[in-house]
């Protein structure tokens, strides 16, 4: 895979993953802009209401009959959280020309028209969104905000994050809040996508086997005419927590309880993030880690165990499913695994191990065309730019004694606990 980038114009990027290794073509648009209390709603309903039609494909049925026109081509969108910014994320799907059953049809050019048509040239009526749609996706969203509870699991961490970071854009729930949606109309919604559009970061990322006129194809583009320059309102830097929330204890009408520990990992720089996520990995980081073997199968306290790093924020997500009588048993031997990693009480089989899952999970970043985006975006979010080799010498250079350095500095934040 070979990968460059360009700026097409000021807070406008292009990233083209060159590679022969797919029959499809994989083009992505992510307007990322800053997590606020006010925006993240609108935002979050922006995405939902994009997908519903556009000036020249007025409805979604009109938009999946154009799909099946391109070969059976897939068009997907959603919203993500990445650090202290809210992304809204497009793709869309498309055969390679050079397995075209017919030669001298353009299917990249279609492609990018048919994705810039959906984000930058949406259906209006009367100086805004239409209004049928906006009432349906508020309703819809109002559905999905109302149902993040039923996945309990994923509850509990955002929960965690909601205390850790009170106050502050990463406490903020990426789909936002039912109560704002009241405040929402079909008039003040347009205004807020023009806002957005104006002002948010946008990359277009172009993955698979990819010729010397796609710029050429975006020069030409009117919607790509129509975007001005613009300085990017997004967050490079990221907040810190708040002060340590100690114990958080929540009931709800649970079976089973959740436990949730944020861990500060106060990294000095961004080398020392990939000794964090090696460290992650020993603790955590799957079925061989120190908190499942521990925990879940020697203990038999949990009946789910791990941990995440979030890079991002430099933190670690140790999350645990428990009966509800087991808490303060499984609360103090996972602290006991901590202390075990800051007394470098863990193999060089673990160690080694950690590092060639890592290696595993790496070689599988060019296999999806998606994750590859993913990767990439993630460097250019971070402005850390390494290649996938780089980014394996990394690893390939973290020492045991790095790991220990990480052990130590290593800080409860908040426990959070899910129970009846």
């Amino acid at each position: 895979m070979n990968y460059t980038e360009k700026q097409i114009k000021k807070g406008i990027k292009l990233h083209v993953l060159n590679t022969d290794k797919f029959k499809t073509n994989l083009v992505a648009v992510f307007l990322t802009t800053k997590l606020t209390r006010e925006t993240v709603t609108a935002n979050a309903l922006i995405s939902a209401v994009l997908r519903r039609g556009s000036k020249t494909m007025k409805t979604q049925e009109e938009i999946s009959k154009k799909l099946e026109e391109l070969y059976g081509a897939s068009f997907d969108c959603g919203i993500d959280k990445t650090g202290d910014n809210q992304v809204l994320k497009f793709y869309i799907e498309t055969i390679n020309d050079f397995f075209l059953p017919q030669p001298g049809e353009n299917m990249l050019k279609t492609a990018i028209e048919n994705i810039f048509e959906i984000v930058f040239n949406p259906l209006i009526e009367n100086n805004g969104f239409k209004k049928a749609y906006v009432e349906q996706e508020k309703k819809n969203m109002k559905q999905r905000i109302e149902a993040r509870t039923d996945n309990k699991a994923r509850y509990a961490l955002d929960r965690c994050i909601e205390e850790m970071y009170k106050g502050k854009a990463f406490g903020l729930y990426r789909f936002g809040y039912a109560e704002d949606l009241e405040k929402i109309d079909e008039i003040s919604l347009y205004k807020d996508y023009q806002t957005l559009i104006k002002q948010c970061k946008i990359d277009i990322f172009v993955s698979g086997n990819v010729d010397g006129t796609l710029e050429t194809i975006l020069q030409e583009n009117e919607c790509m005419k129509n975007l001005e320059d613009r300085e990017p309102q997004y967050n490079q830097e990221n907040e810190p927590p708040c002060e340590p929330q100690g114990e958080v204890i929540e009931k709800r009408n649970v079976t089973q309880g959740k436990l949730v520990m944020g861990l500060d990992v106060h990294s000095k720089n961004e080398d020392e993030k990939y000794c964090a996520l090696v460290y992650n990995t020993i603790l955590g980081g799957g079925a061989n880690s120190k908190i499942f073997q521990n925990v879940r199968e020697k203990a038999n306290l949990a009946y789910a165990a791990g941990s995440n790093y979030f890079r991002y924020k430099d933190k670690i997500f140790i999350n645990c499913g428990i009966e509800i009588s087991n808490y303060e048993k499984a609360v103090e031997l996972i602290k006991q695994q901590l202390e075990d990693m800051k007394n470098n009480n863990f193999t060089d089989e673990e160690f080694a191990n950690a590092k060639k899952s890592i290696m595993a999970i790496i070689d599988t970043i060019d296999d999806e065309q998606d994750t590859g985006i993913t990767y990439y975006f993630g460097q250019e979010m971070s402005n850390n730019k390494h290649t996938i080799e780089d980014y394996k010498q990394k690893i390939q250079d973290v020492t045991r004694e790095n790991v220990l350095q990480v052990a130590n500095r290593i800080e409860i934040h908040t426990t959070y606990f899910l129970r009846s």
